[in-house]
């Protein structure tokens, strides 16, 4: 499993490019400096991890991102030049906990964003059934969240965040609320998933393990307010599997990160 895309210079044109980005927000008469000084390119099929400690502004910078929430400072470029870019309908998002609507079958739930846009019944309903069997929940579509695994949960998650063919995919802390084996094995099924959708994934964790793990490239962010502290790219074996995190290579990349973050 190779990336599905060059990381970098490779590719003439970034889907987004960040110059000093910069957000405040402002209550009362108080200013609170959230994203600081955050540059980088993100080029089409990266799968970038934005690692860094609690409340240093990874969530806002997603919520930025997505279109939820304006910038302050800075320049952001989204889509590349010559090419439009919607938000609502570029943009897939997943989060901490899957949140499925209990009364809607898990390929109703996939479907739910396809209905929003208006999109083609029809076609939808075949790639939400496509999309259910790459995120390994063929058989599953009748079923109802409850029935379903918190891994299977998150997965059907996924789907629906790709159901419409979105850019990017924004991804918060999508495992955090696992337990450690099963954070395992969707890490690798994320990986899978990301090579056979050839989508642009961004993928917020606080795991410097899992940061590394899954990351093309790599954006580590310092306590708030969030500034960029590095932007690298992860150069591993591939296909990657768990025995990789053992690795001297894995070793160093963990490493440069704890010291980055001012760890020991």
């Amino acid at each position: 499993m190779n990336s599905p895309q060059p990381t970098g210079a490779a590719l003439a044109e970034p889907l987004i490019r960040m110059r000093n980005l910069r957000k405040v927000y402002r209550k009362r008469n108080e200013e609170f400096l959230a994203v600081s000084d955050v540059t980088m390119d993100i080029f089409p099929g990266d799968m970038v991890s934005l690692v860094g400690p609690s409340g240093c502004g990874k969530t806002t910078l997603l919520k930025i991102l997505s279109g939820l929430q304006g910038h302050d400072g800075g320049t952001l470029e989204v889509g590349g030049a010559g090419t439009t870019f919607n938000p609502g309908r570029d943009v897939g998002m997943v989060f901490q906990q899957p949140l499925l609507l209990k009364w809607r079958t898990v390929l109703d739930n996939v479907l739910l964003p396809a209905d929003i846009l208006g999109l083609d019944r029809k076609q939808a309903r075949a790639r939400a059934r496509q999309l259910l069997e790459m995120v390994g929940l063929s058989g599953c579509d009748q079923k109802f969240p409850y029935e379903l695994s918190g891994g299977m949960q998150q997965r059907a998650a996924i789907a629906r965040a790709l159901i419409h063919a979105p850019k990017l995919v924004l991804m918060d802390e999508p495992f955090g609320a696992l337990d450690a084996l099963t954070r395992e094995k969707m890490n690798m099924e994320m990986l899978r998933i990301w090579a056979e959708s050839g989508t642009t994934f961004v993928v917020v964790t606080h795991s410097i393990q899992e940061a590394v793990f899954l990351g093309s490239r790599c954006a580590v962010l310092t306590a708030g307010p969030a500034r960029m502290a590095d932007f690298f790219t992860i150069e591993l074996e591939e296909p990657r599997r768990l025995q990789l995190k053992t690795s001297p290579e894995f070793g160093e990349y963990v490493r440069r990160i704890y010291a980055l973050l001012g760890v020991e």
